[in-house]
């Protein structure tokens, strides 16, 4: 690790000197717990849009989606941050380790608390939550870094905005709802802005050290479980529905989509980010910018996995709006973020993805009035078809170079 293992040993940790492009075995662990939380995810908004039929049409910022979305971010706000700090600092070092084990264990938490997080278990999750931000700034300051202020400045953010979290706990759900989407969005308005504190100043987040190879490698490993959580809910949901014809079609047309999501993101900017990174001007602004539209498909990657599993429980059923909102506003979202990161990586984006949007946006008012599977598999035929224009563009010349604005 040269002058990175040197330094972590003296008992210091300075931003990373080198960039330790592979993920440690901790980090991978720590990625298992995601599985399941995202699992998690996926049966509360099940559970929201199969009861009640009818009922789940005109959604308010206080009713199923809306809460499931703001646990789910809750949910990345933990793992990216973590990421960001295994990415600019020696992952190897005890105290990363420290940081990571306890994110892992708040996770844990967390994913166990999402199906009732609006009841019952709404201290555990925000006290897990709360845990794994805090405790993040408190041990970079205990071990030693040469940006002190801005960890303090982060520690003071989020004790701030953990008393919304733990107060919002013990309050019934609709102030609960607003009291922790207030907290979220100060945490994110406050990194946006390199946490400002009043009398200690902000920071530039695009001046940040960072290792860039190791954090695109990072939100590539987590779009990966974001991916892989959608075959899990495919599989269990076929598996625990019977094998009549209808919901095997079902079910292979959702392994199609997945394959077909699988393939337009490492073609080909998924398979270079770490390239555009190491070659961007400002890492830490492409790191940021990537952070954003990971998030964007990795939202849609869940709605999709709800979708699969409302398709493969109803395949021939008359379906609900918000059905049809997962069905196709899954995949709408996945090509959305897709078409951002192709900019990110290229400068440009292929119409390939646009024209595909149109053509899902505009079939919803036609898929209202036939059964899933057929909405399934017109995601089948849209994305296969963008995949094809991606392996024609891909085959007219050599490989493409990353040619990021930032």
């Amino acid at each position: 690790m040269g002058r990175l293992t040197v330094a972590s040993q003296a008992g210091r940790l300075p931003p990373v000197t080198q960039d330790p492009s592979r993920a440690t075995f901790l980090e991978l662990f720590f990625d298992l717990v995601f599985v399941f939380a995202l699992t998690r995810i996926s049966a509360r908004a099940f559970e929201d849009l199969a009861l009640e039929p009818g009922g789940a049409v005109g959604w308010s910022p206080v009713t199923g989606g809306a809460k499931t979305l703001l646990l789910l971010l809750a949910l990345w706000a933990v793992w990216q941050n973590t990421a960001w700090s295994t990415s600019r600092y020696d992952p190897h070092h005890s105290g990363l380790q420290l940081i990571v084990i306890t994110a892992l264990v708040a996770s844990m938490v967390m994913g166990v608390a999402i199906p009732r997080a609006f009841t019952t278990t709404g201290l555990a999750f925000a006290t897990a939550y709360v845990a794994a931000q805090l405790s993040r700034p408190l041990i970079l300051l205990t071990v030693g870094t040469p940006e002190r202020q801005l960890k303090a400045r982060m520690a003071i953010t989020y004790a701030a905005t953990g008393v919304l979290w733990i107060t919002g706990a013990l309050l019934p759900t609709t102030l609960r709802v607003w009291l922790w989407s207030l907290a979220l969005g100060l945490e994110y308005l406050a990194g946006r802005f390199g946490f400002p504190v009043p009398g200690l100043g902000r920071s530039a987040v695009s001046r940040w050290d960072i290792a860039g190879r190791h954090l695109a490698e990072r939100y590539q490993q987590f779009f990966l479980i974001a991916l892989g959580e959608t075959i899990l809910v495919a599989g269990f949901s076929y598996s625990d529905s019977g094998y009549e014809p209808a919901r095997t079609s079902t079910f292979a047309l959702a392994l199609a989509i997945t394959i077909l999501l699988w393939r337009i993101y490492v073609q080909r900017a998924g398979q270079i980010l770490a390239e555009a990174v190491a070659a961007a001007r400002r890492p830490a602004s492409i790191g940021r910018s990537a952070a954003d539209t990971h998030l964007v498909m990795v939202i849609g990657l869940t709605a999709t996995a709800v979708g699969y599993e409302l398709a493969i429980q109803h395949p021939m059923d008359h379906p609900e709006a918000a059905w049809i909102a997962m069905i196709i506003g899954g995949p709408v979202l996945f090509l959305l973020g897709r078409a951002r990161f192709e900019y990110e990586v290229f400068n440009r984006v292929s119409p390939s993805r646009w024209v595909a949007v149109l053509v899902l946006v505009a079939s919803v008012p036609l898929m209202l009035h036939h059964p899933p599977l057929l909405a399934e598999a017109l995601v089948v035929v849209v994305l296969g078809a963008v995949a094809l224009a991606d392996a024609r563009r891909a085959r007219k010349g050599p490989p493409e170079a990353a040619a990021t604005p930032f």
